[in-house]
């Protein structure tokens, strides 16, 4: 028999007693009280209600040593990223790797693979194998369904794949940004349940009172809780905490879970109206077999020093200690590496663009949102051709290029917001069809940072004239096979560099991946060119 004892949390009743935990074999089966206890906290552990692993560029295994220190005891994780790359063949790997680790791993079965009609990614899940992989133990919902016009028209393949979750009782999480009125009733209606793209409060109250949950989302690279985190206290059981997408230096500084209560608690948002959104919902709203503290549950916990910083000292899962006072009690595993990359070397005539009229359509990046908007620009030329940034103005070329075809020309368009001074910067991290993507100054330093991405078969890279650096991503041009520390120093280092070349956003890297993921609005490049995510269609560069 093992037990605890401290300061004992009672969500439901809102208060705290003095009391131990008793559990064996993984399950509580005591709680008795106590007058005197040690000055700690013990709370039910943590839990992301979505995220991607793939953007820490971990694997589970090596992302659960990042998230279990932070309290994390379960994520629900939407594996579209690899899925986008390598099919059911990638589905399979996330599974099979997060049963390395404690860490409980609840997958969604990936929606939207391309992530729309107008997407080129390396396969496609049909309604067919969706059907097959709901029905898996380890799935507990169809994730974020991001075709939402494709819900709107009853798209009959959309809608097959709803219903196969319905039919399997299992919950459909949504992805619908800025979409209200009737056609976000229509979508909600629909059996979509949750919505983690809110940026303002109209937005999400609206979507509440449609009956969704909202994912209050703080990420890398979209950061809604300052926005939305009013919601905690007047809206407590239509909330829950998420992070969607996080590198691995954001997971070590910053935190995870913890992180936002934290930030709840600055604000003043009562700890126990952070804990119904940060564990009981998401238990509750996806089912899952994951402690509350109960008799009966199984035992995971944390245990908490300093309530005021949300410090975290201990963390069970199924009765197992994790982690304790720094020390991470998970092993360091071998990691399987696998690929699919056809992606052939580009040269100066792939990126150059003639000079057709007066002025071109641009991106415009707002810093810390993944929604972007447009603007009107007149280039500079030479030899009547667009071969020429402007510094002066911000705005730069960006260049995509399918990874699947080879031989494939890139697209290339311009973009605001980067700050990029000179050199350039690139991933093949590129939501969701993760194409090749690359920002830069001179078609000279977009040439090379594409190379090398080509070369290396995957990666995050930054050129500046001869200087060159590079994080591989040997695992579907998305992960690495190195640890969470080794990955994060590397990706630290590079966003510092990117940061001498002038950037000034507060992850170039994240930003610059979500430059590509025609689903959300208004302007983004794909790997056939612009695209309006408010109308779904193509849109010439020329204006």
């Amino acid at each position: 028999m093992n037990l605890i004892r401290g300061y004992i949390v009672d969500i439901a009743n809102k208060c705290f007693f003095p009391g131990e935990i008793n559990f064996a074999e993984a399950i509580i089966s005591i709680v008795p009280t106590f007058e005197s206890v040690p000055d700690c906290y013990i709370f039910p552990g943590l839990v992301d209600s979505h995220v991607h692993i793939e953007s820490s560029m971990l694997v589970p295994s090596e992302f659960s040593r990042l998230v279990v220190p932070r309290g994390t005891v379960a994520v629900v994780a939407d594996p579209h990223e690899i899925v986008n790359v390598m099919g059911e063949e990638g589905f399979n790997y996330m599974i099979e790797d997060s049963l390395l680790t404690p860490l409980k791993c609840f997958f969604g079965v990936p929606s939207c693979v391309p992530a729309s009609d107008f997407d080129r990614s390396g396969f496609v899940l049909d309604s067919e194998a969706v059907s097959r992989l709901i029905a898996r133990k380890e799935v507990c919902c169809l994730s974020e369904v991001m075709n939402y016009p494709g819900v709107l028209v009853s798209d009959p393949v959309v809608m097959n794949k709803i219903h196969a979750a319905q039919r399997n009782g299992k919950p459909v999480d949504g992805h619908a940004p800025g979409l209200v009125g009737r056609d976000l009733m229509k979508y909600a209606q629909s059996g979509i349940s949750t919505d983690h793209e809110c940026s303002t409060i109209d937005e999400a109250l609206f979507k509440i009172s449609c009956g969704m949950k909202i994912q209050i989302r703080e990420g890398s690279a979209a950061r809604n809780f300052e926005a939305l985190y009013s919601l905690i206290s007047s809206h407590p059981s239509s909330v829950m905490l998420c992070t969607d997408d996080s590198h691995p230096d954001d997971l070590i500084e910053r935190g995870h879970i913890d992180k936002i209560i934290a930030m709840g608690l600055k604000k003043g948002v009562s700890i126990f109206d952070l804990l119904q959104a940060a564990v009981v919902n998401p238990v509750l709203h996806y089912r899952l077999p994951v402690g509350l503290l109960r008799v009966g549950d199984p035992a995971d916990m944390i245990v908490v020093d300093r309530l005021d910083e949300f410090h975290i000292v201990q963390t069970y899962i199924n009765g197992t200690l994790v982690y304790d006072a720094g020390n991470i009690h998970l092993p360091k595993l071998p990691i399987a590496v696998v690929n699919y990359f056809e992606a052939t070397f580009v040269d100066c005539i792939d990126v150059m663009l003639p000079h057709d009229k007066e002025a071109v359509r641009v991106i415009r990046v707002t810093d810390g949102e993944l929604v972007t908007g447009e603007m009107k620009w007149i280039p500079q030329l030479s030899n009547n051709r667009l071969v020429l940034s402007s510094v002066d103005d911000d705005v730069l070329k960006i260049v995509v290029l399918n990874r699947y075809l080879k031989g494939q020309p890139p697209a290339v368009g311009f973009i605001h917001g980067f700050g990029l001074k000179k050199g350039g910067i690139g991933c093949s991290v590129a939501h969701d069809s993760h194409h090749l993507i690359v920002v830069g100054v001179s078609d000279d330093d977009i040439l090379a940072c594409m190379n090398l991405l080509i070369e290396s078969k995957g990666g995050i890279a930054v050129v500046d004239g001869e200087k060159r650096d590079l994080l591989p991503l040997p695992i579907a041009g998305i992960m690495s096979d190195k640890s969470g520390e080794a990955v994060a120093t590397k990706y630290r280092f590079l966003q510092c560099c990117a940061s001498s070349l002038g950037s000034t956003l507060q992850s170039p890297f994240m930003t610059l991946s979500f430059m590509s993921l025609l689903v959300i609005p208004e302007l983004k490049m794909s790997d056939r060119g612009l695209f309006n995510g408010n109308d779904f269609q193509f849109v010439d560069l020329f204006l």
